[in-house]
């Protein structure tokens, strides 16, 4: 696949991501995929490697409980025939403490025959548990 359509499937994620369509991001995935933030302590409840489609949801509801996101802005697309990087801001408030943070993102995506096989966020890891009220 051209770095276009990998980005139009990246983009495709995020609007459905958006709209809460867990289904509509599974189906741009490969059956085998990867998939987790890239943290040294799983301190959220999103963190963790999910292997498979099966497990990817799971992501998703760690995101929803931890509380409702209040920014999603990709700001910048990057890419190859198989790999898409993108910069973005991120912000939700944690139901756990009340707290409201915002930060910048880096997603990295990795493609297998027009699918997304691998996933990798990176985010402020001390900020995320400082609002989730956890010690690092």
């Amino acid at each position: 696949m051209s770095a276009e359509q990998n980005i139009a499937t990246v983009k495709d994620i995020y609007e459905a991501f958006g709209r809460g369509d867990v289904e509509a991001i599974l189906e741009q995935c490969t059956d085998d995929v990867d998939w987790a933030v890239d943290s040294a302590v799983e301190i959220a409840p999103w963190h963790g490697v999910k292997r498979g489609k099966a497990e990817v949801p799971r992501f998703f509801a760690g995101i929803a409980q931890a509380g409702p996101v209040t920014e999603f802005t990709p700001l910048g697309f990057a890419g190859d025939d198989d790999e898409v990087m993108v910069f973005l801001r991120y912000a939700f408030t944690a139901n756990e403490t009340g707290t409201h943070v915002s930060m910048h993102l880096h997603h990295y995506w990795r493609f297998r025959d027009g699918k997304v096989a691998y996933f990798r966020g990176s985010e402020d890891t001390a900020l995320i548990a400082s609002a989730l009220g956890r010690e690092v």
